[in-house]
C-alpha cells in the first residue's frame, strides 16, 4: 500500500485593500489679465518673486474672442502675506471655488474622478493635473461652495477606492 502525503498551507487572511493617501485642500485661485506679448507674464510674475511667495500653480492662457488678451491664473499659497502680495500684483481673486488634490497616482484615477463627479450632475469649471514620479497634483474648479463640497466627498471616495474600475460605465452626456 502506497501513501501520499499532501501538504496544504494554511490560507493566509485576505488583506484589506490599501488606503491611498489622498490630501484634499480648498484654496484660493488669483486672477489678472494681461496682454499676450512677450514679457507680460513675467512682468507680472516679478513682484511675486522679488517677494520670495512660492507659487503653487501659475496657469496662463488666452481670452478667446479677446484679441491679445489673455489670463494669468496663480495658486500662492495661504495666508495673509500671500494674499496682500497678490493683490499688491494686481491679482484678485477668482469666484471659482477649487480643490487642491494630491495623492499617489494610478492609472484611470482622473477617469474615476471626472466620472464620479458627472455622476453626480457636477458640471466643473476645470480640471487642471499633472503626475511627477508616482504622485500627483490636480486642481478642481467648481461653480459652488455645495459643488465643491460634494466634489471633495467623491474625489476622496474614489481615491481610497483601490478597486476603481477604470472600464464602468461612463457618466450620461
Amino acid at each position: 500500500m502506497s501513501h501520499v502525503l499532501v501538504a496544504v498551507a494554511p490560507r493566509a487572511p485576505a488583506a484589506e485593500p490599501p488606503i491611498m493617501a489622498v490630501t484634499i485642500k480648498r484654496v484660493m485661485l488669483w486672477q489678472t489679465e494681461i496682454r499676450n506679448e512677450p514679457g507680460a507674464l513675467s512682468a507680472v510674475l516679478e513682484p511675486l518673486a522679488q517677494a520670495g511667495l512660492d507659487l503653487h500653480a501659475v496657469m496662463k492662457r488666452c481670452i478667446p474672442g479677446a484679441g491679445e488678451r489673455a489670463t494669468v491664473e496663480i495658486l500662492p499659497g495661504s495666508g495673509r502675506r500671500a494674499t496682500a502680495l497678490a493683490r499688491a500684483a494686481g491679482f484678485s481673486q477668482s469666484p471659482t471655488e477649487v480643490l487642491l488634490v494630491e495623492g499617489i497616482n494610478r492609472p484611470g484615477l482622473a477617469y474615476a474622478v471626472a466620472n464620479s463627479i458627472a455622476w453626480a450632475g457636477i458640471s466643473l469649471r476645470f480640471l487642471s493635473a499633472q503626475i511627477a514620479g508616482e504622485q500627483y497634483s490636480a486642481r478642481l474648479g467648481f461653480r459652488t461652495p455645495a459643488e465643491r463640497r460634494k466634489g471633495a466627498s467623491l474625489i476622496r471616495r474614489v481615491a481610497n477606492d483601490a478597486e476603481t474600475v477604470v472600464s464602468g460605465e461612463a457618466a450620461p452626456q
